[in-house]
């Protein structure tokens, strides 16, 4: 299932990947393997900008950021990358 398939990216949990699907309007009951580029792209599209597709702000992974006091939600190796420079 697409949902249980978002889990494995880095930052995105059970949680978000269903109200990401929802956004996109894709079928939480497909597999990943038999969705379509469009429905691809507005997936990727939607984990690069959550809070312009109205996600509320406590389900995004990086509250208030240490540095501008932005919330975002950040995945892959951006979660890395934010991590690290925290800790720096």
């Amino acid at each position: 299932k697409i949902a249980y398939a978002l889990t494995a990216i880095k930052g995105c949990g059970r949680r978000f990947a269903h109200i990401v699907c929802k956004k996109a309007d894709v079928d939480v009951q497909k597999r990943a393997g038999e969705l379509s580029a469009e429905e691809i792209e507005r997936i990727v599209t939607i984990l690069q900008n959550p809070r312009q597709f109205k996600i509320p702000d406590w389900m995004l992974n990086r509250k208030k950021d240490i540095k501008d006091g932005r919330y975002t939600q950040q995945v892959a190796n951006m979660w890395d990358n934010k991590i690290r420079e925290d800790l720096e």
